[in-house]
C-alpha cells in the first residue's frame, strides 16, 4: 500500500468512530471561538461528515449554510445529517463552483494538510468571502498535541522503525502556529490569530481506542491495514502496554487542535 493511500477519507461512519467524535467536538468549540454574527451565509470546505456544518447551523443562525466535499461518502453521511437551512454538495475544496464574494465567512475542520495544495484551496476560499468576511481554519496539532497518535506512532516505532515515516506530526507541515500564520497572510488576509483548542479524549477501554484504528481509512489506519496480521499484534500488544489506563480501564488523554482565521480586506465586518 502506498503513503497516499494511507490518507484516504471515503465513507463517514468509520470516520465517525475513528475521529469523527473528537472532531465534533473541536468543531463546537471552534465556532464559539469564531463569535460571528448570526444571519450570516457560511461555506464550510471540505465538510466532511458534517461536524463544522452541524456546529455552524446549531450555533450561529445562518441565513445560509453550504458544506462543499470531495468525496462521495462524506457528503451523503453530511447530506443526511445537515438540517435547514444547510446544503451539501459534492465539489473540490481547490476549485470551489462558487461566484466570488458570496459568504460572510468560509471555514475548514481538519481538510488542509490532505489537500494537494492548501495555499490554492485558501485562495479559494478567500475569493469568495465578501471584503471584510472571515476565513478560518483549525487542524490536529499531530507534532506534540494528539495523545493517541502520540502513542500509536510510538508503539509502531517500536514493532516497525520504518513506520516513524507515516507519522502524521513529521508528514504534514501545517499542524502548527509557524506554519498556519504565514499560510493565512500569505493568502492576504489580515487580523490573522492562531490559538489552541484542546479537548479530552476518554475512551471506556483500550478496545475503544484500537478498534477505530482497524478501519483502514486515514493515515494511521490505513498503515494498520497494510501489516501482516502477526506484526498487527505486536504493535497492539505495544499500544496496549504503553497507555496509561486507570483503575476502571478508563484511557484518558487530550488532543489539541490549532485554530486560525483571518479577515479579507475592504469593508468592515458587519
Amino acid at each position: 500500500m502506498s503513503e497516499r493511500s494511507f490518507d484516504v477519507w471515503a465513507a463517514g461512519d468509520p470516520y465517525e468512530r475513528y475521529m469523527g467524535r473528537w472532531s465534533r467536538r473541536v468543531a463546537d468549540t471552534f465556532v464559539r471561538w469564531l463569535d460571528c454574527p448570526p444571519e450570516a451565509r457560511w461555506l464550510d470546505i471540505g465538510c466532511g461528515s458534517g461536524a463544522l456544518t452541524s456546529a455552524v447551523a446549531v450555533r450561529c443562525r445562518p441565513r445560509a449554510l453550504l458544506g462543499v466535499e470531495r468525496s462521495a461518502g462524506f457528503a451523503a453521511a453530511a447530506r443526511a445529517a445537515a438540517s435547514p437551512p444547510a446544503r451539501v454538495a459534492v465539489a473540490d475544496a481547490q476549485a470551489l463552483p462558487v461566484r466570488d464574494a458570496v459568504f460572510d465567512a468560509a471555514v475548514s475542520g481538519l481538510v488542509l494538510n490532505f489537500l494537494p495544495d492548501p495555499g490554492l484551496a485558501l485562495a479559494e476560499a478567500a475569493r469568495v468571502v465578501r471584503p471584510g468576511g472571515v476565513v478560518a481554519a483549525y487542524v490536529w496539532d499531530y507534532g506534540e498535541g494528539m495523545g493517541f497518535l502520540h502513542h500509536f506512532w510510538a508503539a509502531a516505532t517500536t514493532v516497525d522503525p520504518s513506520a516513524a515515516a507515516h507519522d502524521e506530526g513529521r508528514r504534514f507541515p501545517l499542524c502548527r502556529p509557524s506554519a498556519l500564520r504565514p499560510l493565512w497572510t500569505g493568502a492576504g488576509l489580515t487580523e490573522v490569530t492562531v490559538a489552541p483548542v484542546e479537548i479530552p479524549t476518554l475512551f471506556t477501554d483500550f478496545d475503544d481506542l484500537w478498534r477505530p484504528f482497524l478501519s483502514g481509512q486515514g493515515p494511521a489506519p490505513g498503515y494498520v491495514a497494510a501489516l501482516s496480521p502477526d506484526v498487527r499484534e505486536r504493535l497492539r500488544r505495544a499500544l496496549h502496554e504503553r497507555l496509561p489506563a486507570r483503575a476502571d480501564g478508563t484511557i484518558a488523554l487530550t488532543a489539541r487542535a490549532w485554530a486560525v482565521r483571518g479577515r479579507k480586506p475592504g469593508a468592515s465586518a458587519a
